[in-house]
């Protein structure tokens, strides 16, 4: 088993990063959500458990990647048209892979039309193509000639689909916001914002979107007649979703959604502080220095964060001002120690297993979405009656006949984290790296 990193990367956000989509996969996956240890869920509301950490901490890496990944564009200051047009890109595929999610695997379909006819088979036979010519093309070198054979071969198949889906799909009630749109929005927002301020000016950006954010939670009525307030069905943010999106929210049996569209401005301040701390770290400063600043800065910061926390309560679902700051400081704190460790010591075979996550983390968490919803839509009909799912068949049979329930439910969890990490170290071992 190889147990090389390659060299010249900050080698740390790779490790982060990969600890951060083994969380994503753990908390999203287990066996039963009715018997998960407290750690393992969001806080009810107000509060911060360690799922609640996830989130901001992708989206803070995904600012310190824009940091160095853009750096030396910015110091053209011209010439950037290209670049603009490569983040917009990317941008659109992420929020895109977001909707496809939602929509997997039957497209709204299956409401409409219940029974199975050959459309329906033309369909899955459709959409397992275009994931498996997508797949493939992404891992050949982008200098293959193939490549755009493949790409004709995709847009065909997508062209069948559009065809297919004019008699058949119904997105009428489709989620638009999602964890990908918002990784999305975020990090478009904030590589446009990168490319276009100093460091300063990010800070002063940054603090005035908390602040905004701040106002408009706590000052602004809610239409309708209601206070300011921080319920979830009735703060302004949610408000604002259901004007402006209503019918394709988080459920539909609810009137707001933990990715709303008010919220992600402070979200798009978690990206900030992760490209602030990607230019420090960018900085010709010592290593000692480099650390030191990381965690002096996520000290402050989580204890601004707790201090806000009073007026402006921690709250991951709407995402409050506080939250931001308390979770960028724990993000800072993390980075820290994991750069301390890897990238000045070189301390890396405990961290090469999440490296190998790292360096293909949005595919490896596009893929656990599609491989849950397999499971849970692969079913049939039992001998008394009732409808079996692929997922609760196995975690009945296999993990309840094992382990106690809430025991079960975390195995079942851990096997996801370790089947997709299989096939991020078999993409590894073949040099294989997707860019979403």
């Amino acid at each position: 088993m190889k147990s090389s990193i390659p060299q010249g990367r900050l080698v740390s956000l790779d490790v982060f990063r990969g600890l951060t989509i083994a969380g994503m996969i753990l908390v999203n996956n287990p066996g039963n959500w009715s018997t998960v240890y407290p750690p393992l869920l969001h806080a009810d509301w107000h509060g911060c458990t360690p799922t609640d950490l996830v989130f901001p901490f992708f989206l803070f890496i995904v600012g310190v990647s824009v940091s160095f990944s853009l750096a030396k564009r910015k110091a053209q200051s011209e010439g950037l048209s290209p670049v603009y047009r490569k983040i917009l890109r990317r941008t659109l595929i992420i929020f895109g892979w977001g909707l496809f999610l939602a929509a997997f695997p039957y497209f709204g379909f299956k409401a409409r039309y219940p029974d199975w006819t050959a459309v329906h088979y033309l369909h899955f036979f459709l959409l397992g193509s275009a994931l498996l010519v997508i797949v493939y093309r992404e891992s050949l070198p982008p200098a293959a000639i193939s490549r755009k054979l493949l790409l004709y071969i995709f847009l065909s198949i997508a062209g069948a689909m559009c065809i297919l889906g004019f008699f058949l799909y119904d997105f009428s009630s489709l989620r638009i916001p999602g964890v990908l749109q918002r990784i999305a929005l975020v990090y478009g927002i904030v590589a446009v914002l990168f490319l276009r301020l100093n460091a300063q000016q990010l800070l002063i950006c940054g603090i005035g979107l908390l602040l905004l954010y701040w106002a408009l939670m706590t000052l602004v009525p809610v239409p309708g007649g209601l206070s300011p307030n921080l319920e979830a069905e009735t703060n302004l943010g949610a408000w604002l979703d259901r004007f402006l999106l209503s019918g394709h929210l988080w459920s539909q049996s609810r009137t707001w959604d933990p990715e709303g569209l008010l919220s992600t401005l402070p979200a798009v301040v978690t990206g900030i502080s992760g490209a602030l701390t990607g230019l420090w770290l960018k900085t010709s400063k010592s290593d000692f220095e480099k650390v030191s600043g990381l965690l002096v800065a996520g000290t402050l910061l989580v204890a601004v964060g707790l201090i806000w926390d009073l007026a402006f309560p921690i709250n991951k679902k709407i995402w409050t001002s506080s939250y931001v700051v308390y979770t960028s400081g724990i993000a800072l704190l993390f980075l820290g120690v994991i750069y301390w460790l890897v990238d000045i010591h070189a301390y890396r075979k405990w961290a090469w297993p999440f490296a190998v996550y790292g360096m293909n983390a949005l595919f490896v968490y596009i893929l656990s979405g599609i491989l849950a919803k397999l499971m849970y839509y692969i079913r049939w009909e039992g001998s008394g009656g009732e409808l079996i799912t692929l997922q609760g068949w196995i975690y009945e049979h296999g993990y309840l006949a094992i382990f106690s329930d809430y025991n079960a439910s975390l195995a079942y969890a851990l096997t996801n984290v370790l089947v997709l990490w299989l096939v991020a170290w078999w993409l590894y071992r073949k040099h294989i790296f997707i860019k979403v």
